[in-house]
Order: C-alpha cells, then structure tokens, then sequence
C-alpha cells in the first residue's frame, strides 16, 4: 500500500497513526513513518554522511523503481472499474450472482473469500497462482497439494518436488460473539506479525476495512470508502496516485468486528511448510482453549461459493422456533452463521 513516489507526508499526516492515549511506557518513542521518507527530524548524523547516504539511497530505490513500474501499472489494470478487469468490482459482483448476491448487497468477509477464490480461477492473468479458502475454520493440507502440486506423478512428500503453484489462504473466522473476544487480541498481533500474512478482511460492523498492522492496542486499516476521481487504466500513462494511500488509519481492537477473513501468503511449497509451522505457533498463543482455526491432514468436503448461496437446492436449514432462544432477540442477524 506504501508507495514512494506518494507525496511526502507532513507532521499533520501522522496524527491519524500516532496514539494519543498514554498507554506506553514512559520513554518509549513512537515510531513514525516520516524517517523512511526523509523525515525533517533527522537522527544525529554527520550532514555530510547522511547526505551520501540518503542520496545512494534514492539512486538505489529510483532504478528499482523504474524497473518495477511497468508491472506495477499492469497489476494495477487488473483490478481497474471496467468490466474486462479480472478483479475489478464489475468481476466480483458477476461471480457473486451465483451466490444469490447483486450490486448493492452486503458481502461479508466468508463470501468475499470464496468470490476472490473463484475470480483468480477463472483469471487467464495468473496461471501460477491459487487461492484456497479453508473449510469450518480449517486448513486441509491434503487439499492444499492437490490444489498447487503441478507434477502428479510424484509423490506430495517429496521435498525436491518444486512444480508448485504460488499461494493465497483465505481463513474465515469469527472471533467473538456479539464483540471481538479480548482473549483473541494477542493471537491476532502475532498473526499480523507474521511474514507470510498479507491482513484481515474485516472491518468496523457494517463498515468493510481492511487491517494491515497494529500499533499498541490500535488496529493499522486501509478504508476504500473514500471517493476519488475515475481513473482510466486503459490509458498509456494512467495516474497511480489514488491506487496508494500516504498513511494508514487506527482504531481500537475493540472496534473491530468478530467476523472477519484472514489472509497468507506462500510462494513455494517450502513456505507452505513454514507457514503452517509459524501460524500454528501464533495461534496457540491465545487464551482461549480452542484456536481461532487448525492446520489438519487429510481433506475436507469442498463447499465451494454453493454454500453461501441463498437460493442453491440444497437441504434447507433448521431454525429454532421463535422463543426458544429468549435472550437473543436483540442480537442482530449474521450472514455468516445460522443455527442448525
């Protein structure tokens, strides 16, 4: 989301990531943005040295830049407000029709995983590349290799077997009841913490956001509820400045909303296995005695978007009868779950 051809940021900037509250140790600096950027406050350096360096610097990052910004514009047009864009909203909303959803609908965080499922699926643009979105809580490893193993002749174990397609796990959860379960806080800073998570689709109820970090007891959230110029991505030289956000946003953990979907990332089959290894040790680190969700063998029955599809054939689902639940007449109704 950071881009450093962005304005630079002003002190002014900041004041929506610095916390204001005094829930830090005494002495404890907050760390800002502003000094991978050339901050006015500079450590105390030598003038000359620092120059030197920040000059290198900028040289170094200037012809990585250039390098990069052809592919950065191409994957920029795949998500563009046009029709034939594989992952533009006009896409999303086609595959999710299939789920008895419509433009203007509320999407939650499980059905938006299964919709982005689908559209790199069908995407021509990305052949080396799955999405798997796990089942009941539940990655199935055994599912996973059927999905990125490219080489069926070999065996799933073994480690030399580098035909693997590039991965995306998409978790979707519920952490609480009503409100974020506190006992939940630290599973989710240590999963954020992880190199191989890419976020949380999840947001403030009925406000969609997406969390990219935090900060003491402050969840770090990009909002795409802001209104912004059209951009057409089929022009040669297309703006990319409101594809990019100059500074992120905060808000408390205990703002956030219980449903969410969590995302990883894995390049290789070697870090599929790292994956598993450190995500498995991060969420053993909550409270509660069950983990927000498990990596298991074997395979999962594949419910795929059908599931979330209000007018499939499928077997209909019981509900109690009114009364039977008294005290929770005032909760208010979840897309993601219904009591069978």
């Amino acid at each position: 989301w950071a881009w450093p051809d962005a304005q630079q940021l002003t002190d002014v900037d900041f004041e929506v990531f610095r916390p204001r509250s005094p829930v830090r140790a005494g002495g404890v600096p907050i760390p800002s943005f502003g000094s991978l950027r050339g901050s006015s406050t500079p450590e105390k350096i030598p003038a000359s040295s620092q120059a030197s360096r920040l000059c290198q610097r900028k040289r170094t990052e200037s012809a990585k830049d250039r390098q990069a910004e052809p592919i950065h514009s191409k994957l920029i047009t795949w998500f563009g407000d046009q029709p034939p864009a594989p992952f533009g909203v006009h896409q999303l909303v086609e595959i999710g029709k299939s789920s008895g959803k419509k433009a203007g609908d509320w999407y939650g965080p499980s059905i938006v995983a299964h919709i982005l499922r689908k559209a790199v699926a069908e995407a021509s643009v990305v052949q080396n590349l799955a999405v798997y979105v796990a089942q009941d809580c539940t990655v199935y490893k055994e599912d996973v290799v059927h999905l990125c193993d490219l080489s069926p002749g070999r065996s799933p174990a073994d480690p030399s077997n580098q035909a693997w397609k590039s991965l995306i796990i998409l978790v979707p959860v519920r952490l609480g009841g009503e409100a974020l379960n506190p006992s939940y806080i630290n599973c989710v800073k240590n999963i954020l913490k992880l190199d191989c998570c890419i976020g949380i689709i999840g947001g403030k109820p009925k406000h969609s956001l997406y969390f990219i970090g935090f900060q003491d007891e402050q969840l770090l959230y990009l909002d795409p509820h802001f209104c912004q110029p059209v951009v057409d991505v089929a022009q040669a030289d297309f703006s990319l400045e409101s594809f990019h956000c100059s500074s992120p946003k905060k808000m408390p953990f205990s703002r956030m909303d219980p449903s969410c979907t969590i995302g990883f990332y894995a390049k290789s089959k070697k870090d599929f296995e790292s994956l598993c290894s450190d995500v498995s040790t991060a969420l053993s680190s909550s409270k509660e005695k069950y983990p927000i969700f498990t990596f298991v063998e074997g395979q999962g029955q594949d419910y795929g978007l059908q599931g979330h599809s209000s007018n499939h054939s499928g077997p209909s689902a019981h509900i109690l009868p009114p009364g039977t639940l008294s005290r929770s007449n005032n909760r208010r109704s979840s897309e993601e779950f219904v009591f069978l």
